[in-house]
C-alpha cells in the first residue's frame, strides 16, 4: 500500500493532533524523510508521543521505521547542475557536495560549543566514546585521533562493554555521544547512564532537535544530512570527521609542546610496523 493511501486509510480514526502529523507528511513527504522525531513533532505542532502513535496507528514499529517506508515511496533523486548533468558528472557532482558539506558544517559551528568542549575534554579523566553503525565507525577514529596527540580515550563496538563503560563512569569524565539522527537508542542509553553517574555528556549529531540533544550538556551540530536509505553517507562522515578534527587542534593549542612530544612519540611507538 502506497504511503499516501495508508494516511488516508487510517484518517478518519485519527486523533486531531495525530491528523495535523498526517498533513505534514503528505504535503512535505520529501523534507520530513530528514527530519528527526522531535523536529516533526514541532512542525506539526504537537508532541513527539503524537508523532509515535501517528506511526504505529498506520502500521509501523515506530518512526524509524515510517521514515524508511516513507523514503522507499519517493521517486528516485535526480541531481542535477544547471538543469542538465551526464552520466559522466558524478565524480564533479561529489565533489561539490563534499566541498557543500564542509562548508555547510562551517556555517553550523557554534565556535562557544566548540570551545566549551574543548576545554571539557582538556579536563577530563578519562573520555569514552559512544557509537553504534557507522557513528561507532567515527568513534574508533576519535579514539585514533586523541591517542596520537597523547589524550587517553576508549570506543568500543560492543554494546555491552559500552553499557559496562556506561555505568562506570562518574564525575570528571566525559561521554561522548555520535549519531546522525540523534534518535539511535543505544547511544542515547549509554549517554543516559553516564549522565546519571555524574559524566558530561558531549554530544555530536545533525539535529539540534532531537533526543540525544535533551541529554547533552554540550552539543556540537554535523551537516550532511541522509535519508533512511543513505546510512553511513560520506557527506555525514567527513562532518564529523571535521569536528572532531577541530577538537584535536583545539586541545593541541592548549599544549603546543606537549601535544608535538606524543605525536612523536606515537608514531614511533609504530613506525617499526611499516615497510
Amino acid at each position: 500500500m502506497e504511503m499516501n493511501d495508508r494516511i488516508n486509510t487510517y484518517y478518519p480514526s485519527m486523533t486531531k493532533s495525530e491528523q495535523k502529523v498526517a498533513r505534514c507528511v503528505l504535503e512535505n513527504p520529501d523534507n520530513i524523510i530528514y527530519f528527526s522525531v522531535t523536529e516533526l513533532a514541532d512542525f506539526a505542532g504537537t508532541g513527539e508521543t503524537t508523532v509515535m502513535r501517528f506511526c504505529r496507528k498506520i502500521g509501523f514499529k515506530g518512526y524509524q521505521d515510517f521514515k524508511l517506508m516513507l523514503a522507499q515511496g519517493l521517486p528516485k533523486r535526480q541531481y542535477q547542475s544547471d538543469g542538465e548533468q551526464g552520466e559522466d558528472d558524478y565524480a564533479d557532482h561529489l565533489y561539490a557536495s563534499m566541498v557543500g558539506v564542509l562548508q555547510s558544517s562551517l556555517g553550523m559551528l557554534d565556535r562557544e560549543q566548540l570551545e566549551q568542549a574543548v576545554k571539557c575534554l582538556d579536563g577530563a579523566r578519562h573520555v569514552q566514546f559512544f557509537g553504534v553503525g557507522s557513528s561507532g565507525i567515527t568513534a574508533m577514529d576519535a579514539k585514533n585521533r586523541f591517542l596520537r596527540i597523547g589524550r587517553r580515550a576508549e570506543a568500543n563496538s560492543d554494546s555491552h562493554i559500552q553499557s559496562m563503560m556506561a555505568v562506570t563512569m562518574g564525575e570528571g569524565d566525559v561521554a561522548f555521544g555520535i549519531s546522525v539522527s540523534g534518535s539511535t537508542l543505544d547511544t542515547n542509553d549509554m549517554l543516559m547512564k553516564a549522565k546519571q553517574n555524574g559524566a558530561k555528556v558531549i554530544a555530536m549529531t545533525n539535529y539540534a532537535k532531537s533526543p540525544i540533544a535533551s541529554i547533552a550538556d554540550i552539543l556540537l551540530l554535523t551537516a550532511g544530512k541522509e535519508s533512511p536509505l543513505e546510512g553511513g553517507s560520506v557527506g555525514a562522515k567527513i562532518s564529523q570527521l571535521f569536528i572532531i578534527d577541530l577538537l584535536c587542534q583545539g586541545l593541541e593549542r592548549q599544549h603546543g609542546e606537549e601535544t608535538k612530544k606524543m605525536k612523536e612519540l606515537t608514531a614511533r611507538a609504530v613506525i617499526d610496523r611499516i615497510y
